[in-house]
């Protein structure tokens, strides 16, 4: 087999090797920055949250949909050369949405060519004075914001509760920048911190996203002096305008948004799951499917290694490509270099020109198999809970590491430590799942996963992440051991890969979805903390219902081998009753009927 040259299996493993790996780097460019790039054009977590929820829909549904007709229509590589050109293009799409603040004054270079910004590092507090006068004053209007050693920016700062002469007690409100505050008898100055609305009690930079403003309430008049003046209100109407203006560029941003990652994420999402039947069929024909299983070794490591290059080459790069907008359009050029990469790589990419003849409802019967069987039904409901909760993670911890003041390069090494732990613990995979088997590591793995939610929303520090970034060998790699052998050991012949695409595409990316449309608006109405706790508890009851209904499920079936070889040996008829009854012969004749047609 291995001198014809359709069939050098080696070759084949060498190309695909390093398809995953440039595939990984390509992959870490955007994906784990892109949540960080959105709020930096002013989008708020509820936004946030959509567009995440839209995307991780897209992939669930729409990858294995295409892969379908690829392998219908023998149109694989096609797939695969259209996907890479395509995603490297709508990736640029992102770089041309408009930034809700457009002045990029606040941000300058400095020697070293490397991005930095005007004012307090962050994790300082920031004094700022609200000036209220009773007439309009020469050097500084009413409502004007000061923020003393800093330029204006055109971003207002989040002031915290302060309390003024006889005010203690009372509840603030909201004060929208720009607008004017009527005036008082005398001059009151307050002071207070700049705070992150999605993260309370984090103290934020001047430079990051929109804040509000929380100030003590004042009387609707003072001392005869009424809010409702002429003055006011034409101030107010000029601030209307220019609150509809404000709304109205939001809308722009979102919707530009939302249509470059649909787009994307339509391109992009087919090509792992194309490129990873097309491998395994061709390995299959030569029985070497073995050697497929190692193979997402190189993929974790392209993403350790592009994860912290790409958020080394921000800093010093975003000086010469972004003069204007916000910071990370770095990561985006780097995916479409990449993808270019990957493109001449999937050149040479193994896609076999035969193919066997393939019954195509082995998705239909794999979620049938899902529904029927209590095991995998169960198994489907710990990785739906898990998908969500693992995109609260995804989605909002490098916002909350960048409120700590933490850079893209450590956000990078945090991600690459829990993957490269993942890949060290794998030797110990078969002594774990023997030891505390598939029920136990499952266990340990929701548990571990609970432990680091809890842990994230106590984090008082940019660096305090890491620790917890080494359970992600159990919270990901141990629970997912755990799902694919008993995947292996429940799923009928035949169904064993489109149950785990089952799991891992619809299962999980719906449960991503779910978590992260409900994630945004949590974040807003309560707090990131408060998302990571109520998305522990989630696990944390799920974990004890999982454990407490484990011994009242029905027994796993046992394979009947002997019957089994007596159906490989000679067409089985109908009428012997003892087979029949037996599960598997009857997978395996209906197999063994397809295989025939």
């Amino acid at each position: 087999m291995s001198a014809n040259p359709q069939w050098d299996i080696s070759r084949a493993l060498r190309v695909a090797r390093l398809f995953h790996l440039v595939c990984g780097v390509r992959d870490a460019c955007v994906t784990p920055f892109l949540t960080l790039y959105l709020r930096q054009l002013g989008l708020a977590a509820p936004w946030v949250g959509i567009l995440m929820g839209t995307k991780h829909l897209i992939a669930a549904f729409w990858a294995p949909f295409c892969a379908f007709l690829a392998r219908s229509h023998q149109k694989r590589r096609v797939l695969m050369t259209a996907s890479l050109l395509g995603s490297a293009g709508a990736s640029l799409f992102m770089v041309l949405v408009p930034p809700l603040d457009r002045d990029p004054g606040h941000r300058r270079c400095d020697g070293s060519h490397s991005l930095t910004a005007e004012g307090p590092p962050p994790g300082v507090a920031l004094t700022v004075t609200v000036t209220l006068a009773s007439e309009p004053a020469s050097n500084s209007p009413a409502g004007v914001l000061s923020l003393p050693g800093a330029k204006s920016s055109g971003v207002a700062g989040t002031r915290g509760f302060g309390e003024g002469p006889g005010e203690s007690g009372q509840e603030p409100f909201s004060y929208t920048p720009g607008s004017s505050v009527g005036s008082t008898q005398g001059t009151r100055n307050r002071s207070g911190v700049l705070l992150h609305p999605d993260t309370p009690g984090v103290t934020g930079s001047p430079r990051e996203g929109a804040f509000r403003v929380v100030s003590p309430p004042l009387p609707l008049s003072a001392g005869g002096t009424a809010l409702a003046s002429p003055a006011n209100q034409s101030a107010a109407e000029g601030d209307g305008r220019a609150l509809g203006l404000s709304l109205e560029g939001l809308q722009w941003t979102f919707i530009l948004s939302l249509g470059s990652v649909v787009l994307w994420e339509l391109l992009t999402s087919p090509l792992e799951q194309v490129a990873d039947d097309s491998l395994y069929e061709y390995l299959d024909f030569v029985d070497a499917t073995d050697r497929y299983r190692s193979l997402w070794v190189w993929r974790l490591l392209g993403t350790s290694v592009g994860v912290c290059g790409i958020a080394a080459l921000v800093g010093p790069l975003d000086c010469f490509l972004a003069t204007s907008g916000p910071r990370g359009v770095v990561h985006f050029y780097g995916y479409s270099l990449v993808s270019a990469l990957a493109l001449l790589v999937s050149i040479a990419f193994p896609v076999p020109v035969c193919r066997r003849q393939e019954p195509s409802y082995r998705t239909v019967k794999a979620l049938s198999l899902v529904v029927g069987d209590p095991h995998l039904t169960v198994l489907a409901l710990t990785i739906f809970l898990t998908g969500g909760a693992t995109s609260a993670v995804q989605n909002f911890l490098f916002w909350q590491m960048k409120d700590h003041g933490s850079s893209e390069l450590t956000m990078g090494f945090s991600v690459a430590l829990g993957l490269l732990g993942e890949i060290m613990l794998h030797p110990f995979k078969a002594p774990l799942l023997r030891k505390l088997s598939r029920v136990g590591t499952l266990g340990l793995g929701l548990g571990c996963l609970a432990g680091q939610l809890l842990y994230y929303s106590f984090l008082w520090s940019w660096w305090s992440v890491l620790p917890a970034q080494i359970l992600s060998a159990l919270s990901h790699g141990a629970l997912w051991w755990a799902v694919s052998t008993s995947i292996e050991h429940l799923a009928t012949p035949g169904t064993e890969r489109p149950l785990s695409a089952v799991f891992r595409g619809h299962v999980c990316g719906s449960g991503a979805s779910l978590g992260s449309f409900v994630g945004g608006f949590v974040v807003t109405r309560f707090s990131l903390p408060v998302l990571y706790q109520a998305c522990c508890v989630l696990l944390l009851l799920w974990l004890a219902l999982f454990l407490s209904i484990q011994p009242r499920l029905p027994q796993e079936r046992k394979i009947n081998y002997s019957k089994l070889l007596a159906v490989e040996a000679s067409d089985t008829s109908d009428s012997e009753q003892g087979t029949e009854r037996d599960w598997l012969v009857k997978a395996m004749r209906e197999e063994h009927s397809d295989w025939r047609g």
